[in-house]
């Protein structure tokens, strides 16, 4: 399986975990509203302080994003790019976002691809600070009521990255059993989360969210994303009994390399690693 050194040494915790209780629902972002905001809005409105976002065809303006880009200094095993700023509306394709705290101010992660007003195709990884809702759009959301997405520092990787913290009940109405999740580098996606409900009792779960970075990708398909340096969102995941009666995780995604390339499709199992996290919820459905 593909290595990529990190900066710092590996913790002994390969997967933090908090489990929780959530719920799914969709909800409008308004426009005129930064994009964090009206995604907080959304989530508040339904009781939870935080959870994970999906959507598909949205519009973004002013709108600023980052790429993968290489590490100029070291200290880091990749890095991002120089920040974009395109001008007018861009129209987003789909994305996947945490929504928690960071700072002790609510903050996201969120990754996607979109096409800009020039018809540049492109993708990455949304700035908060500078990004608005230009146009209503429907999002799919899974808020969590015990558990948070916090930004910490994290020595093995050199980046300040969500991760998922036990946090008090806000009394959110809730439906199912929930696992707010991150993966740490160096070991392969799929493998990860089939482990991970076999040692939990799930038999299946459903993924919501998603965002994070593989070093680059393997598709069922037959395509491969040879730079290794990515940043990924999940566009639909589940955990059930394959064939055989084993675990399969099933993960289609989108993504975009440090050279602008962008692949979609059903990632192959065991051969996926993960880059530098991977960030999203495990609903239990069974």
């Amino acid at each position: 399986m593909r290595v990529i050194k990190q900066p710092g040494a590996p913790g002994a915790e390969r997967i933090q975990w908090v489990e929780a209780r959530g719920r799914a629902f969709a909800f409008t972002l308004q426009a005129g509203l930064p994009l964090l905001e009206a995604a907080r809005r959304g989530l508040a409105a339904e009781g939870f302080t935080g959870g994970v976002l999906n959507f598909g065809a949205g519009a973004l303006g002013p709108f600023g994003y980052v790429m993968p880009a290489l590490s100029k200094t070291g200290e880091n095993a990749a890095f991002y790019s120089d920040t974009f700023r395109p001008e007018g509306v861009t129209r987003v394709r789909l994305g996947s976002m945490t929504l928690g705290m960071r700072d002790g101010a609510p903050f996201f992660h969120c990754h996607g691809l979109w096409t800009e007003a020039d018809g540049k195709t492109s993708g990455g990884h949304m700035l908060p600070d500078v990004t608005v809702v230009a146009e209503p759009f429907e999002v799919e959301a899974f808020g969590l009521d015990g558990a948070m997405f916090t930004a910490e520092p994290d020595p093995e990787t050199n980046f300040k990255l969500f991760g998922p913290v036990a946090a008090g009940s806000t009394g959110a109405r809730t439906t199912r059993r929930a696992f707010a999740l991150r993966l740490r580098p160096n070991q392969d996606f799929a493998g990860c989360l089939e482990a991970f409900c076999r040692a939990h009792g799930i038999a299946r779960a459903k993924i919501h969210g998603g965002v994070g970075s593989t070093i680059g990708a393997r598709f069922t398909h037959g395509g491969v994303t040879e730079p290794f340096a990515t940043e990924l969102a999940i566009t639909s995941g589940a955990i059930v009994p394959g064939a055989s009666g084993a675990l399969e995780a099933a993960l289609d995604v989108a993504l975009i390399d440090y050279t602008g390339g962008i692949a979609e499709g059903l990632l192959v199992r065991g051969d996926n690693p993960v880059l530098m996290t991977m960030e999203l919820v495990l609903e239990v459905v069974e």
